[in-house]
């Protein structure tokens, strides 16, 4: 079954071919990085005019590169929410006139429920892909999501862990632009982190032992704090230590909660995704700390180009709902800004 995906939630322009939930044939990606940039952050109408003038050479460019035609696509797959209104529009508008010029069937998905399905992928002809193991722990942590999900089988989730505030990845941002760091600001803190002492900096690492609810405000007040007493003067040493204490914090929170919910729930899988799932440190520490603690319990880390927004994970995702015949009317699809997983 090929399955065309569709991805606008935010500031990338992405569409896929996925075939039989798995094998990715083609996955495209418009990155709109440098356009905000000089904002320090991303412009929902700067996002929404690059969607308009990208996604349709995107699309025709995925269908290509898949070897295919849109005569020949079981289902239109594309993300409705969550994420900016605007952008989210121009891709369920871009799916809703495809599917109904071509007389296709349309699913409209939610993209945290995505990247869990990010972690199966492989390319065509590749090594054999991973399939999930159910029950499965699944950490979504990304720019505005920090969630623990216990997934029972396909399609049969439950959030049983959430953010009370800042999301991991919105901390991250956040703490680089503290330090006046280049946007965007995730990864170069990361990078930053690796030339930097973990251990220069007892930062707090909230909520520790308290279920599993996250809350990262107070992290990001503490290197607030630090910055401030120090006037916002800091060496690039400094800087490296800070980055890498706070790196190190958010890692242990999201490390130990997530092996936590894997033991209570007697998970078969802990699979991660999102943007902050890229992180090297975090993928590190959480396979040891798996392996040591969790021997009978597999851990699923998507390929690092697949771990941010991308539209092969939506078309995998949107291969199960096929599967079992869930499709939406072209005609009452809309968009969900705020769409949660339940």
């Amino acid at each position: 079954m090929l399955i065309l995906g569709i991805e606008t939630s935010c500031d990338e322009t992405a569409a896929a071919v996925v075939k039989n939930g798995r094998f990715v044939l083609s996955n495209v990606v418009s990155s709109q990085t440098e356009l905000h940039a000089p904002y320090g952050g991303v412009v929902p109408e700067v996002a929404a005019r690059d969607h308009v003038k990208s996604i349709v050479p995107i699309v025709d460019r995925a269908l290509k590169e898949a070897g295919t035609d849109l005569e020949k696509i079981d289902a239109i797959a594309v993300t409705k929410g969550p994420g900016l209104i605007t952008s989210l529009l121009i891709g369920v508008d871009t799916a809703k006139s495809l599917a109904y010029t071509a007389g296709k069937k349309i699913i409209g998905l939610n993209h945290l429920e995505a990247h869990v399905y990010a972690s199966q992928l492989q390319e065509s002809g590749g090594e054999k892909p991973a399939a999930l193991k159910f029950p499965l722990i699944y950490l979504i942590a990304s720019g505005g999501h920090t969630e623990l999900v216990l997934m029972e089988d396909h399609l049969k989730h439950k959030t049983i862990g959430a953010t009370r505030d800042d999301a991991a990845g919105e901390a991250f941002d956040k703490v680089a632009k503290l330090l006046q760091l280049d946007y965007p600001g995730g990864p170069i803190v990361a990078e930053r982190a690796n030339s930097g002492n973990s251990r220069s900096y007892a930062f707090p690492r909230p909520m520790l032992d308290q279920g599993f609810e996250f809350s990262f405000s107070g992290l990001k007040t503490d290197v607030l704090r630090l910055v401030k007493k120090n006037k916002y003067k800091f060496s690039a040493p400094a800087i490296n230590n800070i980055c890498a204490s706070f790196q190190a914090a958010v890692v242990d929170v999201l490390v130990t909660k997530t092996t936590k919910a894997a033991r209570e729930h007697q998970a078969e899988m802990i699979v991660i995704g999102g943007g902050v799932s890229a992180n090297q440190l975090l993928r590190n520490v959480l396979n040891k700390k798996t392996a040591a603690e969790l021997p009978n319990t597999e851990l699923l880390i998507p390929k690092v180009k697949y771990s941010t927004d991308n539209a092969a994970m939506v078309a995998a995702l949107g291969y199960y709902y096929a599967r079992e015949g869930k499709f939406d009317g072209w005609d009452k699809l809309k968009v969900e800004p705020n769409l949660s997983l339940g």
